[in-house]
């Protein structure tokens, strides 16, 4: 009995990382307009402001959009987290293997993230009056739009 406590305390002790922080992550997400929506690997969570509880173990690619602005994307990248030292200093080879395949060895990178959301440029428009036609042009074009037409001087 005493032998497998001590074996219970020793796995338990090897695996700091599990221990410390587990195997999510909460990670913050916020927006300039606020009220955008959060899209992590496909799938649709909430509204900015939020926080979502992402695995460690795994990069998620994150796309925040809303009505009348640009989308905003970027992946949440894991890099090994300091916790993985506390199994090098209680010698646990076992730990390092549990923090490892359930992921707590890693944290998510940027912890908190702030999508400073840009307008869509508008495309052309024009409006007739009394006077004449009055065209407004943007100066910024979108790569993704289809020339129609050209525009020339009269004689």
């Amino acid at each position: 009995m005493k032998k497998i406590l001590v074996l219970a305390i020793s796995l338990s002790l090897s695996s700091c990382a599990s221990i410390i922080h587990g195997s999510k992550q909460d990670v913050g997400f916020s927006s300039n307009p606020t009220g955008a929506s959060v899209t992590i690997n496909g799938e649709s969570f909430a509204k900015t402001p939020t926080v979502v509880k992402l695995k460690r173990k795994d990069n998620h690619a994150v796309k925040i959009t809303l009505d009348g602005y640009m989308p905003y994307e970027i992946i949440l990248t894991r890099k090994v987290d300091g916790w993985i030292a506390g199994n090098i200093i209680f010698g646990g080879l076992i730990g390092l293997i549990v923090d490892a395949a359930d992921g707590a060895m890693y944290k998510l990178s940027p912890e908190q993230l702030t999508a400073e959301l840009k307008r869509e440029s508008a495309s052309t428009s024009f409006q007739e009056k009394k006077d004449g036609i009055y065209i407004g042009v943007t100066l910024t074009p979108n790569p993704n739009w289809e020339k129609i037409g050209t525009l020339e001087k009269g004689k």
